[in-house]
């Protein structure tokens, strides 16, 4: 009942036209009744007697009928168009709710909830949460025509009235038990809906692999095993209603025959008339559909409680980033300076984010305006957290991560976005055209500056071959293009916003090493680029591997086990750090032998082949 108070609160001037609507249907109802008794009293019953119809009397009657359906259907229509616009209103607004809080929750948050659980309460939840809406304004005023109901029971008999009291209620008892078995089966159906959507996102994502390691069959077996959980858990469900409506259609029924037969004994009596006796009769008849729903709000409200609490799960959701007011001075466009000061850093774990075990320890490092520094260490050490970190993805533990002297909490979100790029280590493309893929419909970048971010990723060549060029469609996650093309795609992102710090999380893997020499070059220096283009001259943290990369580096941290080991050029750690010099040529021989065993595809056979632009694998 709070939720349906919740959303009358939100939407008051809907509801009170659907209620409205409803009231005016059950007055009219009710006023039907009495109508059609006055008929059979009045005209019908006369007329058998006098063996002749009064036709004034039968016009009147019926030109009265007329009317009532009338205003009945103009009652309906208040009634049903405002339930509809108040149902999807709502639906609207909390889908919008939910997915704003989606994305103000911390990356953590969502690492701890399956995908396919998040659409599951953006959709099936959301419209859960809100069906009762449909049939509530009916019901509100077919409890209001039950109260005028009874008082013209009770003017008119207070023996029939007795009848009326007692089905009544026993309507309401029968949906309260109705209602409190269903709740139960109602929650457990929206929850196995989440996770039969949850396993087949998962299934439909992970299609690569799927089909690759032949998990079609076991795939198949997991999803169709909870599938028919969910068709057991609704058809339970179904059972269960099956069971109850009919016996709500029935005692409505049941109540009209106790009238007819307490009524024909009252009216062997005297007690009341032909005309009221039909009336009452009919009284009932017609109340059967409208006191049915109740029984329907009854009904949902199992259901959406149950859609209510898994939306509130993400509502109240706490852990989301506050962030501050400080701007940065971005006039001229000059680069930042990056500064780690003794920062430690501990994943969070569980649903009360508790810090787990430490993953970085006292890292110390500046990337200074203008430089570059190659972030180098083994596999697990801390890499690509400690650019998580740079960017705000998440907070320090402890100690202070600094653009331009400023603590990153005290940027306001525009400003750090502005100052900030993340080139991830995976790269993702909307199923959009390239330039909608550059831009994101970012203010003052045109296709002049979508064309000089192209230059600089060095992907300008390969996106002038395409059909298209910029109105190119790439497909779902870029499937039409290469792993090299897509990576090149997100740095031209991540470049039209001219970033002052860049950070790139080994998101050049899947580019040749030339062009990815060719690229960091155009990086470093603002009058190289590839065609003449001119470089940003900006300040890069680059998560690196091959060697061509680190030697570009004015300097390279190199970090074991969350700490940073050492620091300096990558000459002087190759002939001073063992473990570094371990590492850097394993990757070279790592490199040198996928190289040998599959050469990297070059933009003119991508350009050109649909079909090896799809069969690439990022390495």
């Amino acid at each position: 009942m709070r939720i349906l108070g919740y959303a009358i609160r939100e939407q008051p001037r809907i509801f009170t036209v659907a209620v409205a609507g409803s009231l005016v249907f059950g007055l009219v109802t009710i006023a039907s009744a009495y109508v059609v008794g006055a008929i059979v009293g009045e005209v019908a019953a006369p007329a058998v007697t006098a063996g002749r119809v009064d036709v004034s009397l039968l016009a009147l009657g019926a030109a009265t009928l007329f009317g009532i359906s009338v205003v009945k259907v103009v009652g309906i229509f208040g009634r049903r168009l405002g339930a509809g616009f108040m149902q999807y209103r709502l639906q609207a607004s909390y889908r919008r709710r939910v997915t704003r809080r989606y994305l103000d929750l911390p990356l953590s948050w969502h690492q701890r909830h399956a995908t396919g659980t998040l659409l599951s309460n953006a959709n099936s939840d959301v419209e859960a949460a809100w069906y009762p809406i449909a049939p509530l304004p009916f019901a509100v005023g077919t409890v209001l025509m039950l109260l005028a109901a009874m008082g013209s029971l009770f003017v008119t008999d207070w023996v029939l009235a007795l009848v009326g009291l007692t089905i009544f209620p026993a309507l309401f008892a029968l949906n309260v038990v109705y209602s409190r078995r269903m709740a139960p089966r109602q929650a457990l159906a929206q929850q196995l809906r989440a996770e039969v959507s949850a396993i087949a996102h998962e299934s439909f994502d992970g299609a690569l692999v799927v089909k690759t390691m032949g998990r079609e069959a076991p795939e198949t077996e997991r999803f169709a095993g909870r599938a028919g959980e969910l068709r057991d858990a609704l058809i339970g469900v179904g059972r269960l209603r099956g069971v109850f409506d009919p016996l709500l259609e029935t005692l409505p029924s049941l109540g009209t025959l106790a009238i007819l037969l307490v009524g024909a004994a009252r009216l062997s009596q005297g007690a009341i008339t032909v005309t009221e006796l039909v009336s009452v009769a009919f009284l009932f008849t017609v109340l059967a559909f409208p006191v049915r729903a109740i029984g329907w709000v009854l009904a949902e409200l199992p259901r959406s409680v149950a859609g209510w609490d898994r939306l509130v799960r993400v509502l109240e959701a706490t852990g989301e980033m506050a962030y501050g007011r400080t701007e940065l001075d971005r006039r001229g466009g000059a680069p930042a300076t990056l500064t780690f000061d003794r920062v430690s850093y501990a994943y969070p774990t569980g649903d009360d984010d508790r810090p787990g075990q430490p993953v970085l320890h006292d890292v110390s490092f500046t990337v200074p305006a203008g430089r570059t520094v190659a972030l180098v260490g083994p596999t697990g050490s801390g890499k690509s957290t400690i650019a998580s970190l740079a960017v705000r993805l998440v907070d320090p533990s402890s100690g202070t991560v600094d653009l331009d002297g400023v603590d990153v909490r005290d940027l306001a979100a525009d400003s750090l976005a502005g100052t900030v790029a993340l080139v991830a280590q995976v790269p993702f493309v909307f199923d959009d055209t390239v330039r909608a893929n550059i831009s994101l419909d970012r203010s003052g970048i045109g296709d002049e500056d979508v064309w000089a971010a192209l230059r600089l990723a060095e992907a300008d060549g390969f996106v002038a071959r395409l059909p298209e060029a910029l109105d190119t469609m790439v497909g779902e996650r870029g499937t039409s293009l290469s792993g090299g093309q897509r990576q090149r795609l997100t740095l031209a992102r991540a470049l039209a916003g001219r970033p002052r710090l860049l950070v790139l999380d080994d998101a050049t893997s899947a580019v040749d090493p030339r062009v990815e020499a060719a690229i960091l070059a155009a990086l470093r220096d603002p009058g190289a680029g590839s065609g003449g283009g001119s470089g940003t001259g900006t300040s890069i943290l680059v998560v690196a591997y091959r060697r061509a990369t680190i030697a570009l580096a004015d300097e390279v941290v190199y970090v074991e086990h969350g700490r940073v080991v050492a620091r300096g050029s990558h000459q002087a750690l190759l002939a001073d750090v063992p473990g570094y010099a371990s590492l850097v040529t394993a990757y070279e021989r790592a490199e040198a032998e996928r190289e040998r065993e599959k050469p990297y595809e070059s933009d003119d056979a991508a350009a050109t082949s649909p079909t090896a632009q799809r069969s690439e694998v990022t390495p």
